[in-house]
Order: C-alpha cells, then sequence, then structure tokens
C-alpha cells in the first residue's frame, strides 16, 4: 500500500490537489488511468444520520450535487445517494451502488468503516472513499479525515467568550475517535479563556434520535448552561429544537445559545423571543468541508488522479476546518481569531483526546 498523510488546501476548489504530496502510484495500481474517465458514476452512502440531517450527511450530498451539476449530470443519472435507516443496511446500500454501476462510492461517517473494508476487497476496480476514518492496506480506497479538534477548540473560545452562566454544554452523538476530537478540542478551548467555567458533557449514543437530543439539552439548560455545542448529526436537530423551545420563553437579551457543527447552521437558529423580537440563537458553527472533499475528490476521480490509498486530512490550516461566526459579540470574535493564530503559528497544539 502507498500510504501518505496528506494536507489539503479548501480556500478554492480550482486550487485542491489532493494528490500534492506524493506519488501517483497507489492510484495506477487502483485501476486508475492518466486520462479522464468519462464513465464515472458516483454514489454516497449515508450514516443513519440521513441525506437531510442538516449537517454531515447533508454537507456531503450537497457537494456530490454541485459536483454532479458541474459535470452535467442528473440525480439516478451519474450521481445518486443510498440512505442508511440503520447499521445494517450499510454493505446492502454499498452492493447496491456498485450493481447500479456506480465506480466510486463514498462512505459517509466511521460507521462506515468495517463495511467499506469489506466490500472493497470483492470490487477491486470500484473506487472508495472512506469518510472519517481509515481503511488501511486497500488500493482502491482513500481515507479521509479532518482536524474537528481545532474547529472545536474555537467554539470552545466563542463558548467562554459569551456564556453568562458560566455553564457550558457538550452534546455528543455516539463516543468514539472522531467525536473524542471535537470533545477535546472544546474543552481545551473553553478552558483556555476561564478553567472555572463548568463543562456539562453528555453523550445521546446516536446520530439519529433528535428526541434524544432535546432531552439532553433542555436539561443542560434547565441545569443552568447558556451555550451548548453539538457534535451530533442528525441528534443535533433536538438540540435546536430545545433551545427553540426555552428561548421563545425568554427575552430576547436572555437567550441561550447553540453551537452548529459541520456546515453553518445558522438558518437553523431563527425565532421570535418572548419580548416578541425576531433573533438567532446560533452562536457559530464549525464547519467540516465534507462537500468540498467529496467534490474534489469525484473530480479527481473523473480526471483519472484518484488517491488510492492514501490517507488525507483536512485542517485550519489548509480551510478544511473553520468556524463560521455568526452571532460572536466583538471580544469573542478577537479571541477566537488570536486562538486560530496560535494554532497556525504552532504555539497551541489543541489535543485530539479528552
Amino acid at each position: 500500500m502507498n500510504k501518505k498523510l496528506v494536507g489539503l488546501g479548501l480556500a478554492t476548489i480550482a486550487a485542491l490537489s489532493l494528490a500534492a504530496c506524493g506519488s501517483r502510484t497507489a492510484k495506477k495500481d487502483a485501476g486508475s488511468s492518466d486520462s479522464a474517465d468519462s464513465s464515472l458514476k458516483v454514489a454516497m452512502v449515508t450514516d443513519i444520520g440521513g441525506v437531510d440531517d442538516r449537517s454531515f450527511n447533508q454537507s456531503a450530498w450537497e457537494g456530490l450535487q454541485e459536483w454532479g451539476k458541474e459535470a452535467g449530470l442528473s440525480k439516478g443519472k451519474g450521481f445518486d445517494y443510498y440512505q442508511s435507516a440503520s447499521e445494517s443496511d450499510y454493505i446492502t446500500n454499498l452492493d447496491s451502488a456498485v450493481a447500479g454501476g456506480y465506480n466510486l462510492i463514498f462512505g459517509i461517517g466511521f460507521a462506515l468503516e468495517s463495511s467499506i473494508a469489506e466490500v472493497a476487497p470483492n470490487n477491486t476496480d470500484t473506487h472508495y472513499v472512506i469518510i472519517d476514518s481509515v481503511v488501511p492496506d486497500q488500493d482502491n480506497v482513500v481515507s479521509v479525515g479532518f482536524a474537528d479538534h481545532e474547529a472545536s477548540y474555537l467554539a470552545g473560545v466563542a463558548a467562554a467568550k459569551t456564556t453568562k452562566t458560566k455553564q457550558v454544554g457538550f452534546v455528543g452523538g455516539m463516543k468514539g475517535e472522531v467525536i473524542d476530537r471535537f470533545e477535546a478540542g472544546f474543552v481545551a478551548g473553553v478552558k483556555s479563556v476561564d478553567d472555572s467555567i463548568k463543562i456539562d458533557i453528555q453523550y445521546a449514543g446516536s446520530f439519529g434520535d433528535s428526541a434524544k437530543g432535546q432531552t439532553i439539552a433542555a436539561a443542560q439548560y434547565a441545569a443552568g448552561a447558556d451555550v451548548i455545542f453539538h457534535a451530533s448529526g442528525g441528534t443535533g436537530n433536538g438540540v435546536f429544537a430545545a433551545a427553540k423551545a426555552e428561548n421563545e420563553t425568554r427575552n430576547e437579551a436572555d437567550k441561550v445559545w447553540v453551537i452548529g457543527v459541520d456546515r453553518d447552521q445558522s438558518a437553523e437558529g431563527a425565532y421570535t423571543s418572548k419580548d416578541g423580537k425576531e433573533s438567532n440563537f446560533v452562536l457559530a458553527s464549525t464547519l467540516k468541508q465534507v462537500g468540498a472533499a467529496v467534490k474534489d475528490i469525484s473530480t479527481k476521480a473523473a480526471d483519472g488522479e484518484f488517491p488510492g490509498g492514501e490517507v488525507v486530512r483536512y485542517s485550519l490550516k489548509d480551510k478544511g476546518v473553520e468556524l463560521a461566526e455568526t452571532n460572536l459579540s466583538e471580544d469573542a470574535a478577537k479571541a477566537v481569531a488570536d486562538a486560530k493564530q496560535a494554532i497556525l503559528d504552532g504555539k497551541v497544539e489543541v489535543p485530539e483526546k479528552p
């Protein structure tokens, strides 16, 4: 296997180069040619959060749709998605995509790692991409990861600079290496501002349980938290519901906040306060450029440059992760900018594990 760790710049899609740090030996071994593949058909298999989770899967689907549109293709005729209702659907959907003639297949989320590892050796002419995990020793698989802890650190700084109660919350989907990065980065960011701030950390045990997300968030707000950062996929819809319900009983000046994840979730924060003011309770959102990664790898594959066998990681440095500063105060925005520069300058090394 030709395994490399590659950092990617996402400032502009045109400037991206997934193979910038390595040779193309693995790509040729995986069956890619140096000529464009006009017959490329791309599919993605969601995790249980679903394609409309307003988060991770939705970002991936938006990126795939952008690629398809630019390639002159339409849904079902060149690109499509397969939605997973449960973990038992993963292999079935991956096999269905192959049977449907799709020769580049994305597994959206670390939960699909073992399924892709199982099917890839049996379909060596098919290219696979695993998002947020690593499938080793497979030249027809590229593994994509993100420095989520860096963006989460900025979220923690924003939360610490915003809280009035000196109590914030974190709602995770399922425990694991990926969400560990979100939790670790967020906690480190909060503590970098004020070590005395209390952080309530809870997990829903699912990325698709909105009701559980709402229950956890409502309890955290009731206990005194006034900012909650969620890293929970579709479960996060419940966090937004809890914030909306809480804020509708408060005056606008006393609202509680949510920090979104994976994409700009500011649209989820619109509400009318008790005193009749139109407002928004999304403080910020950590951005994970899953859609940009899907779009770019699809483009590379179409050009015969699929980076098979490589491990690709997007970081703050190359704009693969970032923080959308929706409603930050001037003080919070400055603190976030200073923290970001400290990370880029190597003065702050953000932990990846709690």
